[in-house]
């Protein structure tokens, strides 16, 4: 990476740039969702239903991120 802001922290070296880890957000996050709908939206109180919701939920956060990164980065032009 060229630019002094990437180098500063691992994290920004990642977010928005790293295709592999945006295509894996995206496949959990599409098995975890139904997953969760179909075995747990029942009994949304059990401690099962309660680590997948949070599982989905940062899965799905994460490519967020992810995505507004990218957008962001090739919307005004960044490398």
């Amino acid at each position: 990476m060229a630019c002094v802001d990437c180098k500063t922290s691992l994290f920004k070296q990642k977010i928005g740039r790293c295709k592999s880890c945006m295509w894996q957000l995206c496949i959990l996050s599409l098995i975890s969702w139904p997953l969760w709908w179909y075995l747990y939206s029942g009994h949304t109180k059990s401690v099962e239903s309660i680590a997948l919701l949070f599982f989905c939920i940062s899965f799905t956060g994460l490519l967020a991120i992810h995505l507004i990164v990218l957008s962001y980065r090739l919307i005004n032009k960044l490398e």
